[in-house]
């Protein structure tokens, strides 16, 4: 299987070694010296996601990937995603061109509704609207992607006559994905345009996306559209042996499972709730050989042709973030590879 390994991450506010929370600015740098640490290792991608609230540093992931990619050489450069029901898809699309002609073609994005809302009251938009605003935007970001002249009647967009946008992009359609969360409704959508499917797993055991999976090759298959690939994301942490990742791991787990489950209405979280995710979930906790092992067989239920680890979580430290990065991209990423070569 010639499957690709990324990194994402959303920018969480981290500690130093004090413990103490480090301010906004000085996480974007450190988000930008993870990813240059990705691309000198060989990874295939780092997506960076889009939040505006205070638990996460980053608001603008475009700018962000920016700076990254005038100080990488390879890495691809997604977002994780991009919540495209409260944007504008000509400034959207407009973003990712520049960013592609920055990177010198390496720009690809990832759309979706999001995991959080706050970004609707901010910009304006109605959460009644909160399907229709995705649908039609979805639809309209599917024809802008093709860098083409465009005409188009908008209900909750503007109208187009006859527009081209700019900088056009130099290599064909922008790369875009579909993220989803477990809508099978989603998943026929993105496959009516033709676009490959990006699974966001946070919990659960990934096994139980591979109908969503199915789903999306055979709708693909019944629109007549050409196959598409198949990526996943899950949460997780590698160090040098088990305990040491669940221990570093639990407590910024902890802390972010009940910040956002209080605001969710979620049940209390506790350290069972993590030992079963960390043993039967999705979550990629543990050693090398751990990590690797789960990867593997996630890779193979989905059929999946990109694997992306989130590799923030909470107050989890910078410097535990560059040694999670680089024990995957030299130890884990190998070891998958050759389980997957195996079989």
């Amino acid at each position: 299987m010639d499957v690709q390994f990324g990194i994402d991450t959303f920018g969480d506010i981290t500690a130093d070694t004090n413990g103490d929370l480090l301010p906004g600015d000085a996480v974007v740098r450190n988000v930008i010296e993870e990813a240059v640490l990705a691309d000198s290792l060989g990874l295939d991608v780092i997506g960076v996601g889009e939040h505006h609230r205070n638990d996460f540093a980053i608001s603008s992931p475009e700018m962000v990937l920016a700076a990254i990619g005038a100080r990488t050489e390879r890495i691809k450069l997604a977002t994780a995603v991009t919540v495209l029901s409260s944007d504008d898809p000509v400034r959207v699309f407009e973003r990712f061109s520049t960013l592609d002609a920055i990177s010198g073609g390496r720009a690809e994005a990832v759309v979706g509704r999001g995991s959080f809302i706050e970004s609707f009251p901010l910009f304006g938009y109605d959460l009644q609207d909160y399907e229709d605003l995705f649908e039609e935007k979805l639809e309209l970001f599917a024809k802008l992607i093709q860098g083409e002249r465009i005409t188009w009647k908008g209900k909750l967009t503007q109208d187009l006559l006859d527009v081209e946008l700019y900088p056009k992009l130099a290599d064909g359609p922008l790369k875009t994905w579909v993220a989803v969360g477990g809508s099978p409704q989603s998943v026929v959508r993105a496959a009516s345009y033709g676009l490959p499917l990006m699974l966001a797993i946070i919990g659960g055991p990934v096994e139980r996306f591979a109908p969503f999976a199915e789903l999306h090759r055979r709708a693909l298959e019944e629109f007549g559209k050409e196959p598409q690939p198949i990526g996943y994301h899950t949460y997780g942490h590698i160090a040098p042996t088990d305990d040491q990742a669940r221990e570093r791991l639990y407590t910024p787990w902890l802390e972010q499972s009940r910040r956002i489950g209080a605001e969710r209405g979620w049940g209390r979280m506790d350290r069972s709730h993590f030992e079963q995710e960390a043993d039967h979930g999705s979550m990629v906790v543990g050693s090398p050989e751990t990590a690797a092992r789960k990867i593997a067989a996630g890779v193979k239920a989905l059929g999946a042709e990109r694997y992306q680890l989130k590799v923030s979580t909470g107050r989890l430290s910078h410097e535990a973030l560059l040694e999670t990065i680089h024990l995957y991209a030299t130890e884990v990423v190998p070891l998958v590879r050759d389980m997957l070569s195996e079989d």
